[in-house]
C-alpha cells in the first residue's frame, strides 16, 4: 500500500466508527446498528460507501442537519403494516426500530411491510435486506435519494440513483443464499464524485453533461446527470423506487431533499420501504429446494457467480488483511471522536 494508506483490523474499525458517531453527537443506542452497517460495507470492499460517508454523517450531526439522538416513532397501521417516522434522525436506527415490529409480524402472518419517512441516507441498502434474510425472510428494500438521473432524452435530473435490494434467505438461519443490491444508474454517484475529487477521468457510459451528452469528465457528469443503467430500463427502476419511497412512504421526492453531503441546513427527508415475506408459508415448502437448484444452475457454469458473492469473498479476505483507509481520512474521522 502507498505511504498514505494503512489498514485497520475489524475491531479497530468498529471502534473508530462508533467513536466518531458518538463523538459527533449520536447517542450510543442510535450508533449500534449504524456502526455495524458501516463496518459491513467496508468489509464488503465497497470503498467509498463506508468510511468515506462517515465523515459527512458526523458533520451533519454537528451542524444540526440531522438529529443523532432522536428516537424514531413506529406506528402500527394494521397487523402487517407499519409506518416509521425517523424524525429527521439517521435512517439506520429508524430502520432498526421498525424491524423490531416488522419481523414478528412477517413471521406470524407471512408478510409485512414498513414505510420510513423524514429519514436520511440509508447507505448500503443490501445491509438492511440482508439483515432480514438472515432472519429467514425474503426481503425487498427501496430507498430514494437526491436527484441525479434525468429522464431518457432529458437533461434535468428528477430522481436519485435510487437503489433497490432483494435478499434471499439461506436454508440455515443466519445465512443469505444470494442478494441483489443495485442502483438505477450505471454506477453509483459516489464513484463519479470520488473520481472528480481525485482528478481522474471516468469511463464513457457513466455520466452525461448538462447537454445530455456522454462525458468522461466527472465534474461535468456531476453538473449534468448520471447515466441510467440500461437506458430507459434503469430510469424505470428508479421510478419504481421513487414511488415506493416518496409516494407510498410519504417522504420527499429527490428535488425536494436537502443535500446528502453539504451542510445546507435542509433536512434530507428521504424515504425507505421494506417488505418481508416468510418463504415457507407461501411456497408450500419448495422454496429452499428451488433456490438451491437455481443457484446451482448458475454457479455450475465456468466463470459465473451469484449476486453478492464478491462481497462475501471480500469480507473473508479483508477480515484477515485489514480494512484500507487513507491517513487523511483516518485523521478526519478520529477528530470527531
Amino acid at each position: 500500500m502507498g505511504d498514505d494508506r494503512l489498514r485497520l483490523s475489524p475491531k479497530a474499525a468498529r471502534k473508530l466508527i462508533s467513536d466518531a458517531l458518538i463523538g459527533a453527537g449520536t447517542s450510543p443506542r442510535n450508533a449500534t446498528y449504524f456502526t455495524e452497517a458501516i463496518l459491513d460495507t467496508e468489509l464488503s470492499g465497497l470503498e467509498g460507501h463506508g468510511f468515506y460517508w462517515l465523515q459527512y454523517y458526523c458533520e451533519h450531526v454537528l451542524s444540526g442537519k440531522v438529529d443523532g439522538k432522536v428516537r424514531a416513532k413506529v406506528k402500527k397501521l394494521s397487523p402487517v403494516a407499519f409506518r416509521v417516522d425517523a424524525r429527521n434522525g439517521f435512517a439506520h436506527p429508524a430502520i432498526e426500530k421498525g424491524f423490531e415490529k416488522l419481523i414478528p409480524a412477517a413471521r406470524k402472518h407471512g408478510i409485512a411491510g414498513m414505510a420510513v419517512h423524514d429519514s436520511y441516507n440509508a447507505a448500503t441498502l443490501g445491509f438492511h435486506t440482508g439483515y432480514l434474510a438472515r432472519q429467514g425472510f425474503l426481503a425487498f428494500g427501496f430507498t430514494n435519494a437526491m436527484p441525479a438521473i434525468a429522464p431518457v432524452g432529458g437533461r434535468t435530473p428528477v430522481i436519485g440513483t435510487n437503489p433497490l435490494s432483494f435478499a434471499v434467505p439461506g436454508r440455515k438461519r443466519g445465512k443469505v443464499a444470494f442478494l441483489i443490491d443495485q442502483s438505477s444508474s450505471a454506477v453509483t454517484w459516489t464513484a463519479v464524485k470520488r473520481a472528480a475529487e481525485e482528478g481522474q477521468p471516468i469511463p464513457p457510459g457513466w455520466a452525461l453533461d448538462t447537454d445530455g451528452q456522454p462525458t468522461t469528465d466527472p465534474s461535468k457528469g456531476l453538473a449534468g446527470s448520471m447515466a441510467p443503467a440500461g437506458g430507459h430500463k434503469g430510469f424505470g427502476q428508479g421510478l419504481i423506487v421513487e414511488v415506493m419511497c416518496a409516494a407510498l412512504a410519504g417522504a420527499l421526492r429527490g428535488p425536494e431533499m436537502g443535500s446528502f453531503q453539504d451542510n445546507d441546513g435542509k433536512p434530507i427527508g428521504c424515504g425507505q420501504f421494506f417488505i418481508a415475506l416468510a418463504p415457507k408459508m407461501f411456497s408450500g415448502g419448495a422454496f429452499h429446494k428451488q433456490v438451491a437448484a437455481l443457484a446451482k444452475s448458475i454457479t455450475s457454469q465456468h466463470g459465473t457467480r451469484l449476486p453478492n458473492a464478491r462481497r462475501t469473498e471480500m469480507q473473508k479476505r479483508l477480515a484477515k488483511e485489514g480494512l484500507p483507509i487513507s491517513r487523511a481520512l483516518l485523521d478526519r474521522l478520529t477528530s470527531f471522536a
